[in-house]
């Protein structure tokens, strides 16, 4: 079957603000997330991409379209299924406080007991996103064949949902899996089981430094701004 590589979409003005973007429209990548988006081109350049899979959000659009600039003949396919958590009443507010409402903690302790005001449930959300990996797992094998390659640009709950589904980890460990602005994430499916080949990869380990302020415990909903 086929190998997916999970880009997740570069630093958005909304990570560095500290907001939970969700789908709220008009979240750009900011001036960092543009600069790891032209070097996504480099990085993926020894690698004979089939086709490019998109939430069809702006932020993810912008990472890709380097890709598709140095590609010409690469086609791109917007799916919604992969498009961000429908954080509902938690959209476009800041996660400092957020980090105090009574729903946090089943997000960070209990996530598929979480179901969003106004928005949706986690379990929902993975259950979609796989749904669209399974989906277009069958549709890149059958266009072009079993060894085929294809690159998915998502958000950082998406894929950590994607890679729980792959290590047949419980939803409730997923916040334990961290994907950082750009990194790429890489899953080889086949008939009797997916393989986890990469996670998280920036080519980069600054994001391994201690920072002024060490992170507590808890995961960044939405997958966070990385390393600064």
């Amino acid at each position: 079957m086929a190998t997916l590589i999970l880009v997740r979409h570069g630093r958005s003005t909304a990570n560095t603000a500290g907001v939970l973007a969700g789908w709220t429209p008009g979240v750009a990548l900011d001036e960092r997330g543009r600069a790891q988006a032209a070097a996504l081109p480099a990085r993926l350049a020894s690698v004979p991409l089939a086709a490019v899979v998109t939430s069809p959000l702006q932020r993810c659009r912008e990472t890709v379209q380097p890709l598709l600039d140095a590609r010409p003949g690469l086609t791109l396919h917007p799916e919604d299924l992969i498009g961000e958590c429908h954080y509902g009443d938690w959209s476009g507010r800041k996660l400092s406080e957020l980090s105090t409402e009574p729903l946090m903690e089943v997000v960070q302790q209990h996530p598929s007991n979480a179901a969003f005001p106004g928005g949706e449930s986690m379990r929902a959300m993975q259950a979609r996103a796989v749904e669209a990996v399974r989906d277009w797992n069958t549709r890149i094998e059958t266009e072009h064949g079993p060894d085929a390659v294809y690159a998915m640009c998502s958000h950082g709950d998406i894929i950590k949902s994607i890679v729980a589904d792959a290590l047949g980890m419980h939803l409730d460990l997923f916040q334990r899996i961290s994907v950082e602005p750009c990194s790429l994430t890489v899953i080889r499916y086949t008939r009797l089981r997916p393989f986890l080949v990469r996670l998280g990869d920036t080519g980069d380990l600054a994001s391994l430094a201690p920072r002024e302020k060490e992170p507590d415990d808890q995961a960044e909903v939405g997958g966070g701004a990385g390393a600064p």
